[in-house]
């Protein structure tokens, strides 16, 4: 266990009396905490400038590079929190899984897993194989002082759809014919992702992330039922998996407005809430208990100022009466969008929200 983390959650007391574990907590804040999705690169020209020639999954193993990257959305933005650079693949390259991360297209699988026999592609994740991920952590830690890391990684579902389909898919088709067609093998299938999604957590954890999220990209693609019977239980696996570090475990997923109370059962602390459900009818579809997190439109930053602040506006109304609050976008900032936006929209949220 790291100095910076016991199971009885203790961190750094300035971390720990940061705005956005504050939130998370579901205790008073100085201000609404601030942070983007994705802010770590994607629009930001000194990204663009170190992450040139260097490939995406290559970039995710370079310590140095990983820490600069994490570092420039909190010095040019002044966000409550830094998000890891990384991707939510790297965990299965990390174990040998052959896959790119192709420019323009996504995660490509060389070998899609469809049959019991696919499934002794997933060995165990040990912390020897992401080293560079606790490298970089513990460069982060020394140079965020009293700013929190969020560490993360990639749901149970949606890291089954990348190797099942190949690839990014509209439709899920081969997914969920696997799903539909051998829930045996679909249920082992997310266990043993489950299990290394666990591990990579742990990693991030133990170097001094002070929070951790879990992306579940795709899961809006499925009705409620299915959600239930078919993802919950692993996701619930890996929460509780790490529920013994004391750190805030927010839950995402876009497109998941009929399934917000679900992921809420799951076991997160926090619940991420795209823009497609105003945080107020959020709040009563996930019911007490929980913080939730979001829920801008990304699109409204391409507009006005005045029509930003306006948007803005109705996410913090809709918010006022939550036991807990973090402003985030409803999903990604997007590579075109202008940093100075974003900048913009941190004051804001700041000035507005400062008590």
């Amino acid at each position: 266990m790291s100095a910076n983390h016991s199971p009885s959650g203790q961190q750094p007391t300035a971390t720990y009396e940061s705005a956005f574990l504050k939130a998370c907590r579901r205790e008073p804040v100085p201000h609404t905490p601030v942070w983007f999705m994705r802010q770590a690169g994607r629009s930001l020209p000194e990204y663009l400038k170190v992450r040139e020639g260097i490939p995406m999954l290559e970039s995710c193993m370079r310590p140095e590079l990983v820490a600069e990257i994490t570092l420039q959305p909190v010095r040019r933005h002044n966000v409550d929190a830094a998000i890891y650079f990384s991707d939510i693949v790297v965990p299965l390259k990390a174990i040998g899984i052959d896959l790119d991360i192709k420019p323009g297209v996504g995660p490509v699988v060389q070998n899609p897993i469809r049959t019991r026999a696919d499934l002794a592609q997933l060995r165990d994740l040990t912390p020897e194989d992401v080293h560079y991920v606790t490298e970089a952590i513990g460069l982060l830690t020394a140079e965020l002082g009293p700013t929190p890391l969020i560490g993360f990684a990639g749901a149970p579902f949606t890291l089954a759809s990348y190797l099942v389909e190949g690839g990014p898919s509209k439709n899920h088709e081969h997914t969920k014919a696997l799903m539909y067609g051998d829930p045996q093998l679909w249920a082992d299938l997310l266990d043993r992702l489950a299990e290394i999604t666990s591990a990579f957590l742990k990693v991030q954890i133990e170097a001094g992330a002070s929070a951790v999220q879990l992306f579940d990209s795709w899961v809006g693609a499925l009705a409620p039922a299915d959600y239930r019977r078919s993802v919950m239980p692993a996701s619930t696996k890996v929460f509780d998996a790490v529920a013994g570090y004391g750190v805030p475990r927010i839950h995402f997923g876009v497109g998941t407005g009929e399934l917000l109370g679900l992921m809420g059962e799951a076991g997160a602390d926090v619940v991420g809430v795209d823009w497609r459900v105003p945080l107020d009818e959020a709040a009563r579809r996930v019911g007490p208990g929980k913080a939730l997190q979001g829920n801008l439109d990304p699109a409204v930053l391409f507009s006005s100022t005045e029509a930003v602040e306006t948007k803005t506006r109705e996410v913090l109304d809709a918010a006022a009466g939550l036991e807990g609050h973090v402003f985030n976008l409803g999903h990604g900032v997007l590579p075109t969008m202008d940093p100075d936006a974003l900048t913009r929209l941190v004051e804001y949220v700041h000035t507005q929200t400062a008590r």
